[in-house]
């Protein structure tokens, strides 16, 4: 534990299991990630089969409270990225696969 998983990450792992070269294979996780974020731009949701669902929520304006000093303050409305993982992906984490 302790590690991230970056954009390079992925592209070697695509690049050992698929064997396209290198440049290829960043453009290609480039090109996936790009149509990922564009379509929640759009306000869609992104649905991957057996991993999960990425959509955006919208918040309302609503008041919170500064934990140091107790003073409540308005929290704009914004939007919220929110991640769902699948039932699979769920029971792969509990069983530690």
């Amino acid at each position: 534990m302790g590690t991230t998983v970056t954009r390079a990450d992925i592209a070697e792992y695509v690049y050992e299991e698929v064997g396209l070269s290198r440049t290829e294979t960043a453009g290609f996780v480039d090109s996936v990630l790009e149509e990922i974020a564009s379509t929640l731009v759009e306000g869609e949701t992104v649905k991957i089969s057996s991993f999960g669902s990425f959509s955006v929520r919208q918040k309302e304006e609503r008041v919170g409270r500064n934990p140091k000093t107790g003073v409540e303050v308005p929290i704009s409305p914004r939007k919220v990225l929110i991640f769902r993982a699948s039932h699979v992906l769920k029971d792969r984490i509990v069983a530690g696969e």
